[in-house]
C-alpha cells in the first residue's frame, strides 16, 4: 500500500514529478512538483499535457 493514496499516476521526469488527482468537486487536475531540495516549485493544470511540458522544462533556481 502506498503512503499517499490521494495521487495516481504518478511519474518522475528528472527532479519533477508529475501526478494525478481529483479535486473536492470531482475535477481531475495535475500536478508538477520539483523535488530537489530548496526548490519548492509546484504548480496545477488542468490537463497532463501541460503539466508534463512543465516538468520537462523546469530548470531549479537552486543549485
Amino acid at each position: 500500500m502506498t503512503a499517499n493514496r490521494h495521487f495516481r499516476n504518478v511519474t518522475r521526469i528528472g527532479p519533477v514529478q508529475v501526478a494525478t488527482w481529483y479535486d473536492r468537486r470531482g475535477r481531475e487536475k495535475h500536478t508538477a512538483a520539483c523535488t530537489a531540495p530548496r526548490c519548492n516549485f509546484s504548480a496545477d493544470y488542468d490537463s497532463r499535457a501541460a503539466a508534463e511540458l512543465t516538468a520537462r522544462t523546469h530548470r531549479c533556481p537552486v543549485r
